[in-house]
């Protein structure tokens, strides 16, 4: 250790936890050794020293699956190479159920481990017992077998990443207060500290629930707030021995491991306490806790006892009451602010830190050292979030739920209710008035469905047919039918213009922009190595103006990314006008009549066809008209400056009637948009997915000879094939419901997995997207079609019909009409 700080390094990490050093230690892999880690205390010392240090693998997406398999091949080895213990374990996991609800979410999450290469095994209650032998299992319906799970000593392993990182030039400082970040034309530049400033090109914060604190020195987005969380070592108990798995135990919100012959038992409740916001925390808070809370706990200890009735008679060693920063979602922060160039996070895994940090430290020094992530890291990403969610009010209220988010049960269309609302939209008060059952996203509230007659005022949550599923089929068939309304103000919005607009947005975009004023293009943006960053609508409104408009949850993601690469000589402005515009889409086969019926504008084919935007009178109002679907109708998108939205809706309101139309909600939106194999990001689209795989070449220019991003690897990739491709499913039974992460069995194989999945009223029958994977040899259309194809629903199979086009609708007359 050094007991000073440099006057310069390549990069700064602040936190010496477990993060910070596994940041550090990927660096000095990655050739990086000019880096300095900078602890306020000693290492280890803030959240990482009292976590329990459980590690699992399994997670809800890929991507993170095989950062969490990562960590526990770097934990296998970190001794053997640092020649410090880590306390590394692989005793494996249990998981058990309560209740049938969950013995189905776990056989589910079985064929979703299948699918991206994870070990895991169905047992029953009696073979959970033997494998853990002072559980009761009497009340228990099912289990799952993780054998490739374990555990380790969280400070330990500290210590040894930060002995690997020293090894590859590192230097680490212990006791050091960063006081400053200093941040020149909007890039991070230094970091004040009471040794001293040190000059540097990079600064992570890696500072664990201080984080929000630091970011603040520099003015970023750190949307964290610590709870108190909880657990207990006990005295030895009889029938416990060294090798005893993980157990977890979800329905109770209860964890245990072995620990010198007794038991860690600690928990996620779903009502938390949340601790003092992060500007309060005392100083020196180092390998300290908080008070015990016996109260707070009681929940855990009831349910602890009631799958060890040992604990009953058992005497408790340790209360320990350590608080931990939690994420409004759940996932971690990890990656380049949007605020201030090279300044990255890597923070907020709550309560996960000790399973995630390996993968992780990995993940963040790729991103640095490449400049761009080099793999899917979008729900991780901090720009998942947007300024307004560091508001301290919403994060504390949020954080008694975030907690809980580890064992609650992960229902399909799982909506948080905390904090809400939080964004309304303009005709929002209208919406609740005809009945909307809201959602959220990106802090929007959006009517899901719609409720006229009380059947279901909320969502009673299944992994079957939820009660709102005849709701939204009668909006489906509605759009398909008649026409239909759906408030989709949550788009996020853009205007570049300028001089260099269409150069600057050509080159970042897949497909020719080079199109009249008037024009809506669908097009993708790709990274480098040809995968999805985005996909969003460009129309031209002007000779050097456009209008983006992209997902709801992409708004902060879509900007930074458009923004940090536009060239600095150009002549060009990216503004964000989301909040400028309500958006309501009218779609169906009667959306020409309705909207000619209250407007002068000719909305005919030959005057208006698809693809064509211009501005319109709705009524009193002037808003511009987009024809463009994402339900593969015909209809229009209405983009009205926000004081005028209420009005157009009235008049759409009561023009409607005439002609059957009805409200519509998200839900259909889903199902539509999968009947018709229209993709999504984040799911069907990710950095880690390129336009030849998922069947998008046709929004490609790759006919002409103009460049764009990510153009090199997709031309590569469609001369060389690619070995997986997306498809789109339906079930031939029409009973099963899908929701997304199915496995795809070819000829009785496992092939891939679906990313999105519902049950499509028109089609009668559940529909969903996944990629199938060939390792033999690129995929070609024959080999698709030739294969007999099933989709693995909590252990059954049902046969599916793969479509290599849209199910419904493949020649797109609808829209086009």
């Amino acid at each position: 250790m050094t007991a000073s700080v440099p006057d310069r390094a390549q990069i700064v990490v602040i936190g010496g936890g477990i993060v910070g050093c596994s940041v550090a230690y990927h660096l000095t892999k990655l050739g990086v050794s000019d880096v300095v880690v900078l602890e306020q205390g000693r290492l280890s010392s803030g959240t990482t020293w009292h976590a329990a240090g459980l590690v699992g693998q399994l997670r809800a997406q890929e991507s993170m699956t095989r950062l969490m398999k990562y960590s526990t091949e770097l934990y296998a080895r970190l001794e053997a190479e640092t020649g410090l213990a880590t306390g590394w374990k692989e005793c494996g996991s249990i998981q058990v159920a309560r209740t049938p609800q969950r013995l189905e979410y776990i056989k589910r999450s079985i064929a979703s481990a299948r699918a991206h290469g994870v070990e895991a095994e169905l047992i029953s209650p009696r073979e959970a017992g033997a494998k853990w032998p002072v559980m009761a299992t009497d009340d228990l319906v099912g289990a799952v077998w993780l054998p490739g799970d374990g555990k380790a000593n969280p400070t330990d392993l500290t210590q040894s990443l930060a002995k690997g990182a020293r090894q590859g030039g590192a230097k680490v400082v212990e006791g050091v207060k960063v006081t400053g970040i200093t941040v020149v034309d909007g890039v991070a530049r230094g970091v004040s500290t009471d040794l001293g400033d040190i000059e540097c090109e990079t600064v992570v914060i890696a500072a664990g629930q201080w984080s929000k604190k630091v970011g603040a020195l520099a003015g970023v987005t750190v949307p964290l707030h610590s709870a108190e969380h909880f657990y207990i070592v006990t005295d030895q108990i009889d029938g416990v021995h060294r090798d005893l798995p993980v157990l977890r135990d979800p329905d109770g919100y209860v964890y245990f491991k072995e620990e010198v012959g007794g038991l860690v038992m600690g928990g996620f409740e779903p009502d938390a306490k949340p601790w003092v916001g992060p500007h309060d925390i005392p100083e020196p808070f180092e390998f300290a806790l908080l008070d015990e809370d016996w109260d707070q706990f009681a929940i855990l200890m009831e349910n602890a006892i009631v799958r060890v009735p040992a604990l009953e008679e058992t005497g408790v060693v340790k209360f320990y009451n350590g608080p931990e920063s939690f994420t409004p979602d759940g996932a971690f922060l990890l990656g380049e602010t949007p605020e201030v160039r090279n300044l990255y996070l890597g923070c907020g895994f709550n309560s996960a830190g000790i399973a995630s940090a390996g993968g992780a430290g990995l993940a963040l020094a790729e991103w640095i050292v490449s400049g761009e992530p080099e793999r899917d890291l979008s729900s991780v990403d901090v720009r998942r979030f947007a300024k307004f969610h560091d508001n301290e009010t919403w994060l504390r209220e949020r954080v008694k739920e975030a907690l809980g988010l580890h064992y609650v049960m992960p229902w399909p269309n799982k909506e948080l209710e905390s904090a809400r609302p939080l964004r309304r939209s303009p005709i929002y008060h209208l919406l609740a008035r005809d009945g909307a059952v809201f959602g959220n996203k990106m802090g929007w509230e959006r009517a899901n469905y719609f409720d006229t007659e009380g059947a279901a005022p909320a969502v009673e949550y299944s992994l079957g047919r939820q009660n709102w599923f005849a709701l939204s089929a009668a909006e489906q068939r509605a759009t398909r039918e008649r026409v239909a309304v759906f408030d989709q103000t949550s788009f996020s919005k853009y205007v570049l213009k300028g001089r260099d607009a269409e150069a600057v947005l050509d080159y970042l975009c897949t497909a020719d922009l080079a199109v009249p004023v008037g024009r809506a293009v669908y097009t993708g943006m790709l990274n480098e190595r040809g995968g999805y960053e985005s996909d969003f609508t460009v129309t031209r409104t002007g000779a050097d103006e456009f209008l983006i408009v992209t997902g709801s949850a992409q708004t902060t993601r879509d900007f930074d990314f458009i923004q940090r690469r536009l060239p600095e000589q150009a002549r060009v402005a990216l503004v964000d006008v989301t909040s400028a515009y309500a958006v309501l889409g009218v779609m169906g086969p009667e959306a020409r009549r309705l909207l000619e019926s209250v407007s002068k504008a000719d909305f005919s084919n030959a005057a208006f066809p698809f693809g064509t935007s211009r501005t319109v009178d709705i009524g009193y109002a002037t808003v511009r008209a987009t024809r463009i679907t994402y339900v593969g109708e015909l209809g229009w998108e209405l983009y009205i400056p926000t004081e005028f939205a209420v009005g157009v809706h009235e008049t759409l309101k009561e023009a409607g009637a005439a002609f059957g139309s009805a409200d519509g909600g998200y839900y259909a939106i889903e199902a539509m948009r999968l009947e018709k194999a229209y993709r999504a990001w984040g799911r069907e689209l990710t950095p880690d997915h390129n336009p030849v795989e998922a069947g998008l070449v046709f929004a490609c220019k790759l006919g002409t000879d103009k460049d764009f991003r990510g153009r090199a690897a997709v031309e590569k990739a469609r001369a060389e094939g690619v070995t997986r491709k997306l498809a789109a499913f339906v079930l031939d039974d029409p009973e099963p419901v899908l929701w997304g992460s199915e496995l795809v069995l070819r000829d009785g194989v496992p092939v891939g997995a679906l990313s999105s999945g519902a049950h499509g009223a028109t089609l009668g029958a559940a529909v969903g997207l996944g990629y199938v994977q060939r390792d033999d040899a690129p995929i070609d259309a024959q080999w698709l079609r030739s294969g007999r194809y099933e989709v693995e629903i909590a252990g059954t199979r049902y046969a599916a019909a793969a479509h290599l086009r849209a199910p419904y609708d493949p020649e797109a007359l609808r829209t086009k009409a």
